[in-house]
């Protein structure tokens, strides 16, 4: 009776201790799933923001005008010459079509109309004479950019029931955009100008065109210095570099670079490149020679971890068929490393694009309009130009700040998945 007594109780006690161990995995899992859940929730709520706030940023309100081509304005004759086109007071041409247009008689109603026509619609006065020269002294109607202000009526933006002392425009100034769209004088485009244009102080005219250019000039600077570089130090590093306290505190101080906080690359970067050499601020050279150092701790890092991922039978393999081991590397161990590498490479680079503080300590937070043509001159990159357009005051940049989020989520996604891309062709099974 004792024995068969224990023998229960002995099971009672492990049954117990299943149950607890059941229960335990149980809670664990369900807390996983509540984790991932709540991560899901937040993203979906930052996405929704994001695009929600950002896709009205790729259209824009363009409305249909009639212009005079008053010729005491426009000499045909200097549409030829760039500069002299640029003296034509297109101002004057659009402010008086206009005010004819809506009946603007006074100062205070014609100061009004420049909330609702865009000052780009100058420009595209121009382009249109000088295509159609032999509308000078004609009346035509043109399809204009409409001002942000009113762009943002158009897709519904503003309250209408708000004061209108609180309203971005008036009561006088909402019955011309209703007259227009009575008159189905107005349509919605894809904004080309975003994509086309630098920044601006207007709105409707900002565009991301020379901010992608500097991203772009600035990472191909990036990767032509950090890849070598740092496929080089890691090479040498874990193949060739002798194992003492020096080449330790080497390591320890690359793992620890790879932490410090990116302000301090641009610090470093101001008092180096700026100070010391004297080369050009706000220029793509000097960012990418700032993001280099920022990016070269990961590469090495992620560079060093694949080259111990390779087999060790295939280095002994080659130095027994006689191999020397410089042929052993470089022809066998890094060409199976370098899927690793190169995955490394563009996470560090992701890492890269996305970095703010490190170029704005080198000038790069500087206003661009121009394009940049070159390494060496003036621009500016995705993350600073939003970061410029969030501490806007214009509502209507707000939406500029999405779209643009929205193009650099663009950029990272497209790059993270170049990295699983190359780690899934090249990389090998053992």
């Amino acid at each position: 009776m004792n024995t068969h007594a224990s023998a229960a109780s002995a099971t009672e006690v492990v049954q117990q201790g299943l149950d607890k161990r059941y229960g335990a995995e149980s809670r664990f899992k369900l807390y996983g799933i509540l984790g991932i859940s709540i991560a899901m929730v937040f993203l979906f709520i930052l996405m929704f923001s994001i695009l929600s706030t950002g896709i009205p940023a790729f259209s824009k309100s363009k409305i249909l005008l009639p212009f005079y081509m008053d010729p005491e304005v426009i000499n045909v004759e200097d549409l030829a010459d760039p500069a002299a086109a640029r003296k034509i007071n297109l101002r004057k041409i659009v402010n008086d079509s206009k005010a004819a247009f809506f009946g603007a008689t006074e100062r205070a109603d014609k100061r009004q109309l420049e909330e609702v026509v865009s000052t780009l619609a100058q420009l595209e006065v121009l382009e249109h004479i000088r295509a159609n020269p032999e509308d000078v002294g004609q009346t035509v109607e043109l399809w204009v950019t409409a001002d942000d202000e009113a762009g943002r009526w158009y897709k519904g933006e503003v309250d209408e029931t708000l004061p209108e002392n609180r309203r971005p425009l008036n009561d006088q100034q909402i019955e011309w955009l209703k007259r227009l769209t009575a008159e189905e004088r107005v349509k919605t485009t894809f904004n080309d100008t975003f994509f086309q244009g630098g920044d601006s102080r207007n709105p409707e005219q900002a565009g991301i065109l020379a901010a992608l250019k500097g991203s772009f000039l600035t990472l191909i600077v990036t990767l032509g210095l950090s890849f070598p570089i740092g496929v080089a130090a890691a090479v040498y590093l874990e193949e060739f570099a002798p194992k003492n306290r020096f080449t330790d505190l080497v390591e320890v101080n690359i793992n620890n670079l790879a932490a410090v906080p990116s302000i301090i690359f641009g610090l470093l970067g101001l008092a180096v490149f700026l100070n010391i050499f004297g080369m050009p601020r706000s220029a793509p050279v000097v960012g990418g020679l700032v993001l280099t150092l920022m990016t070269l701790p990961t590469i090495i890092i992620s560079s060093r971890a694949a080259l111990r991922a390779v087999p060790p039978s295939i280095k002994d393999a080659a130095l027994g068929l006689g191999a020397s081991p410089m042929q052993t590397v470089f022809h066998h161990v890094v060409p199976l490393a370098l899927p690793g590498m190169l995955t490394g490479t563009i996470i560090g680079l992701a890492q890269a694009l996305g970095e703010t503080a490190p170029l704005l300590m080198i000038g790069m937070v500087a206003f661009i309009v121009d394009v940049p043509q070159g390494f060496t001159d003036a621009s500016s990159v995705l993350p600073v130009q939003i970061y410029l357009w969030s501490d806007s005051a214009e509502r209507a940049f707000v939406e500029k700040t999405s779209g643009g989020i929205i193009v650099l989520l663009m950029f990272l996604i497209a790059m993270n998945a170049m990295a699983v891309l190359l780690r899934k062709k090249f990389e090998r099974r053992w």
